[in-house]
């Protein structure tokens, strides 16, 4: 006797018994959705790492744009304002557009515009046309940022369960990325100009690559809509939990570095470890957000996220060392990361508008504290001190977790 048994033997020795078996076996997959999609999703992957990469390309070099156009940190501060500007302005424009012309067309016009900007960006030699150009960056990125979120959303609906917080985990993955070659191109000496045409080149070059892959989507029918959208109940609720994350991540942003200066240590080498201990756990969370959601839903996460950003801040606060303030920023970035990826998500689900309008109402009320968090927390810094300012930040985590357990949320 062989190996095999006989009716094994038989079975592959007839070539019909073998056709129907592949054609099974390749329908079976052709019917898996993952099979089916994935190249839509590498290709909306792309355009969020791309996303992510040409922003931190452009954070990554302010200090040599400062020295190089010799910018005070006054004026430095009014320049940057640009970007928050535009991208607020241009929150009702993207709610009316991209239902309009389709989250597809949008997003293929944003992201060259937005690579187009970056290379005018590193060639500006005054402030006025720096300002201009930040204020072009920041009303590029926020459609951008909409209509990204647009086709994740679609195509996280084809897939019928929650995978958005996946795409922005790549968006900061990107943002790790693109600082590690901007150390490169610095200790190359490069320009800024040359940094910034190689990368706005290459992502131009790669979204126009993955265009056909993104998902069409038809115009929605036109009607007279309201050029400023007035979000109901329920996108309140979900604004409001994207207002207090958004300020608690913009203050993190700003403010981490600083604190660690003057807090928790004055060794230059280190003073950086809390911003890095929070973007790596922000950046893993998202990771892993799709599949605890898909597990204990929308409020429970959101609500454990609260109370994370909350715990977080305070053992910053009690234990101001380098380990506990460490730990404390690490807690702080595991809760801030899946409040606005599945934010957005809950919104797109809302049927009495288009996904697009209704993630531009809610960006328009989470935005609002992107642009007020760094600044409150060095009023109420001025006016007190920095660790009052981080307990402010900390009630936040709690509006968060009450308004997740008891706000009016269709799940």
């Amino acid at each position: 006797m062989g190996i095999f048994p006989s009716r094994v033997k038989n079975f592959y020795r007839c070539p019909v018994r073998k056709h129907r078996l592949i054609v099974s076996i390749f329908a079976r997959y052709m019917h898996n959705k993952p099979f089916v999609l994935w190249p839509r999703r590498i290709c909306i992957s792309l355009f969020f790492f791309f996303f992510g990469f040409i922003f931190a390309t452009w954070a990554s070099r302010i200090p040599a744009i400062q020295q190089q156009l010799k910018l005070s940190d006054a004026t430095l501060g009014l320049v940057l304002l640009g970007m928050p500007v535009g991208s607020f302005l241009a929150l009702p424009l993207s709610g009316v557009a991209i239902p309009k012309y389709g989250s597809r067309f949008m997003l293929i016009v944003s992201a060259l515009m937005y690579c187009a900007v970056l290379g005018c960006i590193g060639a500006t030699q005054n402030t006025a046309l720096l300002t201009f150009s930040l204020f072009l960056f920041g009303a590029s990125g926020n459609v951008l940022n909409i209509s990204v979120n647009s086709q994740a959303i679609a195509l996280e609906a084809l897939y019928g369960r929650t995978i958005i917080s996946s795409f922005h985990g790549i968006w900061s993955v990107a943002g790790l990325v693109a600082a590690f070659i901007a150390n490169i191109f610095i200790a190359k000496g490069a320009s800024v100009w040359h940094h910034f045409l190689v990368t706005s080149l290459v992502a131009a070059m790669a979204c126009v690559a993955c265009a056909p892959l993104l998902l069409k989507d038809e115009p929605a029918a036109t009607t007279k809509r309201p050029f400023f959208t007035r979000p109901g109940k329920s996108l309140v609720v979900l604004g409001t939990i994207a207002f207090c994350s958004f300020i608690c991540q913009g203050a993190m942003f700003d403010w981490s570095g600083i604190y660690f200066k003057e807090i928790v240590t004055r060794n230059p080498a280190v003073i950086g470890y809390g911003y890095t201990a929070f973007m790596i756990s922000m950046t893993g969370a998202r990771f892993v957000t799709d599949w605890l959601h898909n597990r204990i839903g929308f409020r429970k996460i959101i609500t454990l996220c609260g109370f994370l950003i909350t715990g977080g801040l305070i053992i910053s606060i009690v234990f101001p060392s380098l380990f506990g303030a460490t730990a404390g920023f690490f807690l702080t970035g595991i809760g801030v990361s899946p409040a606005v990826p599945l934010v957005f998500s809950a919104a797109g689900k809302f049927k009495e508008m288009p996904t697009p309008v209704a993630i531009a109402a809610v960006s328009s009320i989470g935005m609002i504290g992107l642009l007020i968090g760094p600044p409150v927390v060095g009023f109420v810094a001025g006016l007190t001190t920095l660790k009052m300012s981080f307990l402010l930040l900390s009630l936040f985590g709690i509006v968060i977790a009450v308004v997740a357990a008891r706000g009016q949320l269709e799940e």
